[in-house]
C-alpha cells in the first residue's frame, strides 16, 4: 500500500494518500490521529502512521459529499 511514498512523507504526500485538502492533513496531525514528530514548524510523518490510520478511518455510511466519502467525527465511530 502506498509503494510510490518514501518511508518518511510530507503534508502534501498525505494528502494526496487520503484524498483529503491540506487543512484537514493539519488537522489530523494537531489533534495526534496521525503518529508524527514536529520538528520546528514541519511535521515528519512516518508512512506507516498514515497506513495505520487509514486503516482505522470511519465513514458515514457511505456519503459521498463533493466526490469525496464523508469522514465521521473523532470518537464517532
Amino acid at each position: 500500500m502506498f509503494d510510490q511514498y518514501p518511508d518518511i512523507v510530507a503534508v502534501d504526500d498525505i494528502r494526496e494518500m487520503l484524498n483529503i485538502g491540506k487543512s484537514s492533513v493539519y488537522g489530523l496531525l494537531q489533534d495526534n490521529r496521525i503518529h508524527h514528530v514536529k520538528v520546528g514548524r514541519k511535521y515528519i510523518v512516518p508512512k506507516t502512521a498514515v497506513i495505520a490510520f487509514a486503516n482505522t478511518m470511519c465513514y458515514n455510511d457511505g456519503q459521498v459529499i463533493n466526490g469525496r466519502l464523508s469522514l465521521v467525527k473523532k470518537g464517532e465511530c
